[in-house]
C-alpha cells in the first residue's frame, strides 16, 4: 500500500519532466515594421454595431428603457435602409450625443464597456474576420481597428480581441469627466483614411504594403489608402465596387443578407444613435447617483 502511495505521489513530477522534455521552443515572430492591417468593427469584425450593444448592455442595467432602446433600433435600422446621410443630421445628432454625455467619467465608460463586451458582444464577433487579423498578428504585423465608435470602447474591443490598438472618435474630457465636445469630428468616412494616414506616418508604415477590411462603401477612402483592400460582409455598393476593382471579397453572413435590416449598424447617424442611447442611460445614472 504504502509503495503504491508513493507511485502515485511520483506522476505528477514524471508528468511534468516529460512535459518539459518533449515541449518545443517557438520560433519567434519576426516583426515587421512597414505593414498593418486596419479593421472596420461594425458589421466587419462584430455582428450589428457596437454602440448599440454598448446602450443595450446598459439597458440591462436599468439605466434607461428598452423602450428607448427599441427606438433608437428602428432609428437606425431606418437610416441603413435608407442608405443616405445627411451632413446637417449628422452634426445635429452628433451634438445631442455629446450633450448628453457630458459629464460622464471616463473610467465609468471603460469599465462599463469592459463588463457589456464579455457579456454582450464578446459572441458577436465574426469568427472569419478575427481569423484574418490573426494572420496578420501571425505574420509580425500590427492590427489597428478603426471605428466611428467612440476610442474608449475601441479600445476595450482591440484588448479583448489581442490586437494593436484601436483608432476612434475621441470625445473631449478633463480630470477624467467629458465635456460634451469631440477633439476633431466622428471618425467617419473620409476622417478614417486620415487617421490612418497620420497614423501610418507616426509608424513609419508603408501604406502600399498595409491591408484595410471593411464592409461598408462609406470605407473607401480607407480602403483606397493601403495596397490590399478587402470587402468583407459589403453592402450592395463596396460589393460592386470590389469586383470592379478585383478587391477580396469575404462573407461571413452564411447567405444571410437580412443581417443589414435586423441589426443595426453604427455608420454617420446610426453612430451617432446608438450615442445618445448611451448618453441618456449615463446621464440617467448619474442623476441617480447625485
Amino acid at each position: 500500500m504504502r509503495l503504491l502511495r508513493r507511485r502515485h505521489e511520483a506522476e505528477p513530477e514524471v508528468a511534468g519532466e516529460a512535459a518539459a522534455a518533449a515541449a518545443l521552443e517557438m520560433v519567434p515572430i519576426e516583426p515587421d515594421t512597414q505593414a498593418a492591417a486596419f479593421f472596420d468593427v461594425d458589421n466587419t469584425m462584430m455582428r450589428g454595431a457596437s454602440i448599440y450593444h454598448f446602450a443595450r448592455g446598459l439597458a440591462t442595467r436599468g439605466m434607461f428603457t428598452t423602450s428607448d432602446l427599441f427606438k433608437f433600433a428602428i432609428g437606425q435600422a431606418v437610416f441603413r435602409l435608407r442608405g443616405n446621410e445627411n451632413p446637417e443630421h449628422i452634426k445635429v445628432a452628433r451634438e445631442t450625443a455629446l450633450a448628453f454625455v457630458a459629464g460622464a467619467k471616463v473610467d465609468d465608460v471603460v469599465r462599463l464597456g469592459e463588463e457589456i463586451y464579455d457579456e454582450v458582444m464578446a459572441d458577436r464577433i465574426w469568427a472569419g474576420t478575427r481569423a484574418l487579423a490573426q494572420r496578420h498578428l501571425d505574420a509580425g504585423q500590427r492590427v489597428w481597428l478603426v471605428t466611428a465608435t467612440p476610442v474608449e470602447l475601441a479600445r476595450v474591443i482591440a484588448q479583448r480581441l489581442g490586437l494593436t490598438g484601436a483608432l476612434g472618435t475621441v470625445a473631449e474630457s478633463r480630470d477624467g469627466v467629458y465635456t460634451g465636445r469631440l477633439v476633431g469630428d466622428l471618425l467617419h468616412g473620409p476622417a478614417k483614411a486620415e487617421a490612418v494616414r497620420a497614423l501610418a506616418r507616426r509608424e513609419g508604415l508603408d501604406l502600399t504594403r498595409c491591408s484595410a477590411y471593411s464592409d461598408s462603401a462609406n470605407d473607401l477612402p480607407m480602403l483606397s489608402l493601403v495596397g490590399h483592400a478587402v470587402a468583407v460582409n459589403p453592402d450592395a455598393e463596396l460589393r460592386e465596387h470590389a469586383k470592379k476593382h478585383g478587391w477580396p471579397i469575404k462573407d461571413f453572413r452564411t447567405g444571410r443578407k437580412a443581417t443589414l435590416a435586423a441589426l443595426p449598424i453604427a455608420a454617420g447617424v446610426g453612430a451617432v444613435a446608438g450615442g445618445i442611447a448611451a448618453g441618456i442611460a449615463l446621464r440617467k445614472h448619474y442623476r441617480a447617483v447625485d
